[in-house]
């Protein structure tokens, strides 16, 4: 099962770099089409300057003799540029004209074209001209031998929207597959919970009666003669499989939290598990120095505490050291469990907790997924491998709010 989460992982970072491509593709062809608009711009304003030219050549022609040229289709072309902003200035920098700035005084008579006579309005082309003296957006126009003029013009409308429509258009894609991946967890993770409902329920469903008509023969086993140490540690068991059943019953539903000592709950869990162990492998209980007050389900979270122990167990081949240490720290109270066992890889930190994830020949690996529902979903706490590396043992550390 554990190359199951192996090819997930591959998969994910597959998704990532396949997803960065296409955005960096998607970035670089808008960025193209917004170059090469641009450059259409340009051309247009060249256009633009080389009829100003014509005009302004036109006006101060003195040989009658060469052709004139046609002022009608040079003004056209001055007329027909309605989308670009520009400026025209002398050598000095003095504004001759301007066309299809929105000036602060609209009523301005000089407004579309022109020198404006409004101060709020050659204040606002003054700006505009300082700006645009930092740009590439200049064309110089040669009027003659000694005298130029100077073009600055800003860009259109349409680009300055098609410039930040890729932008746009990837914060939708990504608040779009946000919304499709939350929606898609929050599926499976209702699913889940239909799962671990309908297995738990059913689970303490067929314990009950086979635990009812064993506590019935444990009551009849005594008038039959049966030795009474047998029959004390037939009880245990039998008690046993019924707290087992009622723990399955609890997940099934939300449980009863009461106000609990935690130095009580790990103590019993710890010394439950302590008779059932091998006795080479050493298990020691911390507890804090005093009462550790939490809202907690007894049973549940001694299950916790029994399953990390259990895999504690496991990890370690029959020989090591177990330590559980309790305390709090600000408004959390911990339970830390810390094994000498093969200890686990850091890329698995994680993994541990997801269904069907096990590294035993024979397990479900469904112990720890519960108890991070019956840590994190119940008792509103963490679990978490707080530190590992294989041959190094292995730190699981719970943490829970404290009662208030």
């Amino acid at each position: 099962m554990a190359n199951i989460y192996e090819l997930r992982r591959y998969g994910k970072v597959a998704f990532l770099i396949a997803s960065a491509a296409v955005v960096a593709l998607f970035l670089y062809f808008s960025d193209s089409l917004i170059r090469d608009l641009s450059a259409v711009e340009r051309e247009r304003m060249q256009i633009w300057a080389d009829a100003t030219k014509e005009i302004v050549s036109a006006t101060t022609m003195a040989d009658d003799a060469a052709p004139a040229p046609d002022l009608d289709f040079l003004l056209s072309i001055i007329k027909s540029n309605t989308t670009i902003p520009v400026l025209l200035t002398d050598s000095e920098g003095n504004i001759l004209q301007q066309r299809n700035f929105s000036l602060p005084v609209a009523s301005d008579e000089s407004a579309t074209f022109g020198l404006p006579s409004d101060e709020r309005n050659i204040a606002f082309l003054e700006d505009k001209l300082s700006a645009l003296r930092n740009t590439q957006n200049v064309i110089e126009i040669e009027i003659a031998d000694g005298l130029s003029q100077y073009l600055y013009y800003e860009d259109s409308t349409m680009l300055k929207r098609l410039s930040i429509f890729p932008y746009i258009q990837l914060l939708v894609m990504l608040a779009f597959i946000a919304v499709v991946y939350f929606a898609v967890l929050s599926t499976k993770k209702a699913e889940q919970n239909k799962v671990w409902v309908g297995l738990s329920k059913e689970t303490a469903h067929q314990l009950g009666t086979p635990i009812s008509s064993l506590m019935a023969w444990m009551e009849l086993l005594p008038d039959m003669g049966v030795d009474p140490d047998t029959l004390a540690e037939m009880n245990k068991d039998v008690n046993r499989l019924s707290t087992i059943a009622s723990r399955f019953s609890k997940i099934g539903s939300a449980p009863r939290m009461t106000d609990e000592d935690l130095n009580q709950v790990a103590g019993e869990a710890v010394s439950y598990m302590s008779t059932r162990i091998s006795p080479r492998i050493t298990l020691s209980c911390h507890l804090f120095d005093q009462p550790v007050k939490v809202m907690a389900c007894p049973p549940l979270l001694e299950w916790v505490i029994e399953n990390l122990i259990k895999n504690a167990v496991d990890a370690m081949e029959g020989h090591g050291s177990i330590t559980v240490t309790l305390g709090a720290s600000g408004l959390h109270a911990f339970i830390e469990v810390a094994d000498t066992g093969k200890g686990i890889s850091r890329k698995n930190h994680k993994t541990v907790f997801n269904p069907g994830y096990t590294t035993k020949s024979r397990g479900w690996g469904l112990g720890l997924t519960l108890a991070k529902r019956i840590i994190e979903q119940y008792h509103q706490g963490r679990i978490y491998v707080k530190q590992s590396a294989p041959g190094q043992g292995t730190t699981f550390r719970i943490e829970l709010p404290l009662a208030r």
